[in-house]
């Protein structure tokens, strides 16, 4: 972490889709009547076909997982998407299937980590990283770190 990164707020880029905890976790939703999970948060009535309670329970996700399917994006992601510097660098997202719930989540790829250090079905655990910096904040977002030999 750099000294500006220290001396800056750490807050979440999208507030309430997450925890600053150590460790973080997703936070998502969970039906009371028929178990079923939402990420983000569902707070209406369960989507799940045939159910539609409104009874919806606030949890914490699974922080762990196994890669469903990963990508390079080489190309800059539209607005609302801020780059971490001037000039856009490529970085490798991945979806993930949680340990527990069994659900899809969709999320950046840790730093240090790309395309080529994925493979599907690798185990990997939820982080959270700078996703940029601005006057006020170092912006944080949740990312997928393979599991690898020196950090399960």
């Amino acid at each position: 972490m750099s000294t500006t990164e220290a001396a800056k707020p750490r807050v979440a880029a999208i507030e309430g889709w997450f925890t600053l905890a150590d460790p973080p976790h997703l936070i998502g939703t969970k039906c009371a009547d028929c178990g079923t999970y939402f990420f983000p948060r569902e707070d209406g009535w369960c989507r799940r076909p045939g159910c539609g309670s409104t009874d919806l329970q606030e949890v914490e996700l699974s922080r762990t997982g196994k890669v469903w399917s990963y990508t390079d994006a080489q190309y800059q992601p539209p607005t609302p998407f801020v780059p971490a510097t001037e000039e856009f660098q490529p970085f490798a997202q991945a979806a993930v299937e949680l340990a527990e719930e069994q659900l899809i989540v969709m999320g950046q790829v840790a730093e240090g980590f790309g395309v080529d250090d994925l493979t599907t079905g690798q185990p990997v655990e939820l982080v959270v990283e700078s996703l940029f910096e601005d006057d006020e904040a170092v912006h944080l977002v949740w990312k997928w770190r393979p599991l690898v030999e020196g950090n399960d």
